[in-house]
């Protein structure tokens, strides 16, 4: 069958698709059926972990138990772009220095006498 894919349609690249006909979903698309979920492998993997937390911490491996157990704040809010007043005026004095500093450079750097020129006086 894929030497007939392969030669009947040669710019499609069917024979590299071939083990995937007659399946109508993504790889990992599993049946409840037959198959546990990624949702519930997650949830196994997530609850293992949290044991082994509890465990190396000292405390209950039982999750029920809110003793110990972390307070996690999952809500997040914009607090705005940019920069603050304060760090304005700071960036703003920063680049003025630099910009001074690379003038009075420049300007140093012209009344210099050009060893070169001197040499033939």
């Amino acid at each position: 069958m894929m030497a007939e894919l392969t030669t009947g349609y040669p710019d499609r690249l069917l024979a590299r698709w071939a083990h995937m006909l007659g399946f109508r979903g993504r790889f990992s698309t599993k049946s409840r059926r037959y198959s546990t979920t990624l949702s519930a492998l997650r949830r196994v993997r997530a609850d293992y972990r949290a044991r082994q937390e509890r465990r190396e911490r000292g405390l209950s491996e039982d999750l029920d138990d809110s003793e110990g157990s972390t307070l996690v704040l999952a809500h997040w809010t914009y607090a705005g772009q940019g920069h603050t007043p304060g760090e304005s005026w700071l960036a703003e004095t920063i680049a003025k220095d630099i910009r001074l500093n690379r003038e009075t450079a420049r300007e140093a750097l012209a009344d210099m006498p050009d060893p070169e020129i001197e040499g033939e006086w």
